[in-house]
């Protein structure tokens, strides 16, 4: 079936072609039976879909700008995110590519970007895709070394070298992991959350080393109502004492002690007021999202007590039942991207002889619900932290 819209001078037209794996949609001229030549075209966007596949490729005065930019399924079961390759550096200023990544992150709340030149000055210029970088808001997270832009923080695990200890690893399913996240989303001990983050792998474990995504759109879903009807008004207390060893709620794996190199986080952390998340929200264009974790939890707000204790506990054990998470497995060309404030990551660690160095950036945009305990700011308390569980001998 072939459509053609325009006036009679034919300067503008629309020009759809239909089969069971091809859609072709052309502004400003039509090129069907490839008998016409390509420097003829002003502005011209194609748009081509096959099953699971949306392809892009825009030309203007004759000249390809946009690339082949292909956009696909995460794969079966996940009907959120995205796998998109055909962006680089020679066309990561197009308008009408950054504003189709921006919605897309909107509409999918994930994107994995393939086939990426892996390099600090692409993934800032993709980051700012999505809006503008502001810093990290902990002074002890450490910073990539680069000066390309604020807030690139280094995510850095390198072979364990306290010899005999298991301090700083954490136990999941036999295994005793150096780099293991459980479920979180980042920022829980701010009143401000980033918007989202790009993530660049320096270096991989060649075994495990997976970092797992889940919607909290279909967490919420799959919840059950009556639960939904207990937390969907309750709000969660985090902190920024993210040390497993102190993770109360949800707890799916075993800790065997702390590290000195933790002494910075515990003592900013001392500082920080405890920050209020509700456990579901509901975006902009109406979806609710389960929004909650144990990493960095110290209880519900009003309901620090056994009743409340237990609420959350179920919640989260619940939610742990009902998640269909996407673990991506990294290659040095990949890069990613989540909406924070929508989908939980968790990182599977690997075994502590092998280095994981990863480079995120942040970037700004809250969704405005979260705040800081009594009002207070960073610097405003000093409250009293656990001290850190450290090997005999070790200070």
């Amino acid at each position: 079936v072939f459509a053609l819209a325009g006036d009679s001078t034919m300067t503008s037209c629309i020009g759809l072609y239909l089969c069971p794996y091809a859609c072709m949609c052309a502004r400003e001229w039509v090129d069907i039976a490839s008998s016409v030549k390509r420097n003829i075209f002003s502005n011209t966007t194609f748009l081509f879909i096959a099953p699971r596949v949306i392809q892009f490729t825009k030309w203007q005065n004759g000249n390809k700008m946009m690339g082949s930019l292909s956009i696909r399924d995460l794969g079966p079961g996940h009907g959120w995110g995205a796998r998109v390759s055909g962006v680089g550096t020679s066309n990561i200023h197009d308008a009408d590519l950054r504003k189709r990544l921006a919605d897309l992150l909107v509409e999918r709340g994930l994107i994995i970007f393939e086939d990426m030149e892996p390099s600090p000055t692409l993934q800032v210029e993709l980051s700012k895709v999505f809006g503008p970088l502001k810093d990290h808001p902990t002074k002890s997270t450490a910073r990539a070394d680069t000066d390309l832009d604020p807030g690139i923080i280094a995510i850095d695990y390198k072979p364990m070298q306290m010899e005999g200890t298991d301090h700083g690893l954490a136990g999941v399913n036999g295994k005793k992991l150096i780099s293991f996240l459980p479920w979180h989303f980042d920022h829980t001990y701010n009143d401000e959350l980033n918007y989202a983050g790009v993530l660049r792998p320096l270096q991989i474990a060649p075994e495990m080393g997976r970092t797992g995504f889940a919607d909290g759109m279909e967490i919420y879903k799959r919840l059950d109502p009556e639960l939904i009807a207990r937390i969907q008004d309750k709000n969660v207390l985090y902190t920024l004492d993210v040390r497993l060893t102190q993770m109360h709620f949800g707890r799916y794996f075993e800790t065997y002690g702390d590290l000195p190199s933790q002494a910075g986080n515990l003592a900013e952390a001392a500082t920080f007021p405890r920050a209020i998340h509700p456990m579901v929200w509901t975006r902009p264009t109406g979806e609710k999202v389960a929004h909650f974790c144990g990493f960095g939890a110290e209880g519900i707000e009003g309901h620090e007590d056994p009743e409340g204790e237990a609420l959350f506990e179920e919640a989260l054990q619940e939610m742990y039942k009902v998640i269909t998470p996407f673990w991506h497995e990294w290659r040095l060309t990949d890069m990613v991207i989540w909406d924070n404030a929508r989908v939980l990551h968790s990182v599977e660690g690997c075994d502590p002889k092998y280095p994981r160095t990863v480079h995120r950036t942040t970037i700004r945009g809250d969704y405005g619900l979260g705040r800081f305990e009594g009002g207070k700011k960073i610097g405003e308390v000093q409250r009293d932290m656990p001290p850190l569980a450290l090997p005999d001998g070790v200070e």
